[in-house]
């Protein structure tokens, strides 16, 4: 295929999947806690791609395995258990739009850590973006006061995102992206996963019921979906075009994200929707 033709595809299809992980971390919550939300996330992601991580092992990048860690702890980890706490406080919607700022974060850190190219354009989006943001915070999110520490995490998880495909981007091409995702969840990420549900209480008061069954299929599509496959088709994606260009996914997922929470019953301000728009300007293509 087309390698400008396969990007666009790329970019719509994550659009449309990533969008849809906000209401499922919101009604996964239903059923579990945060923490053991983001761990069995990881978790499930691993044991899919168990297979693949150790028939390609020859292919593990040992002389790249710092980046492969921080790519992993960044991209896949970290977020997983951020999006979920922030989430108890604030709507999949407003997750989904203060996510749309990590293509200003992608310039950040690229131009900081990885000297890529900066435009004066990309400069304008940035300003436009954040001023966005500021509306956002200090217009009061859903109509109740302004809730900093979860926006905060938000954008730690945001900008931990950032950090993760331009390390991707810099250090890690040289492996395909099905073979980089199954390492990533299979043989970096499975124990702590591990770990971390064994802290949050998950093995020791797991049942067999209807509402564990229920939150587990949330969680199972979540991270068969939203994780494993989503991750597969973003390493792709950075494959075949720039850290900038991948990021903007994130542009299209708030509609996305807003659609489902709609649909759920969630409302948003006006003042939430003027910075969607400002967020949705194709600066960056």
């Amino acid at each position: 295929m087309n390698a400008d033709r396969e990007k666009w595809i790329l970019l719509v299809v994550l659009s449309i999947i990533w969008g849809s992980s906000f209401i499922l971390i919101k009604k996964s919550l239903e059923h579990f806690s945060p923490y053991q939300v983001g761990a069995l996330r990881v978790l499930i992601a691993g044991i899919i791609l168990m297979p693949v991580a150790v028939s390609q092992y020859r292919l593990f990048p040992k002389k790249h395995l710092k980046w492969l860690i921080l790519a992993a702890l960044t991209g896949n980890f970290i977020p997983m258990f951020l999006f979920p706490i922030a989430e108890t406080q604030v709507s999949s919607s407003i997750a989904g739009i203060i996510n749309s700022m990590m293509p200003i974060f992608v310039i950040i850190v690229g131009s900081l850590i990885w000297k890529f190219e900066t435009t004066r354009q990309q400069i304008t989006g940035i300003l436009v973006s954040f001023t966005g943001v500021c509306l956002l915070a200090f217009g009061g999110g859903e109509g109740s006061t302004f809730k900093i520490f979860p926006i905060l995490l938000l954008l730690l998880a945001t900008i931990c995102y950032a950090l993760s495909i331009t390390t991707v981007k810099s250090k890690l091409m040289e492996v395909s992206s099905t073979v980089l995702s199954a390492f990533v969840f299979s043989f970096v990420l499975f124990l702590p996963s591990v770990i971390a549900l064994v802290f949050s209480g998950f093995f020791s008061t797991f049942r067999f019921d209807e509402n564990n069954i229920t939150g587990l299929l949330f969680v199972g599509l979540l991270s068969i979906f939203g994780t494993g496959l989503a991750m597969m088709m973003n390493y792709r994606l950075l494959k075949v075009s720039t850290p900038l260009f991948a990021s903007t996914v994130t542009l299209v997922m708030p509609i996305v994200a807003i659609i489902w929470g709609f649909l759920d019953g969630e409302k948003l301000t006006p003042i939430n929707l003027s910075e969607q728009q400002l967020s949705s300007l194709d600066w960056c293509f």
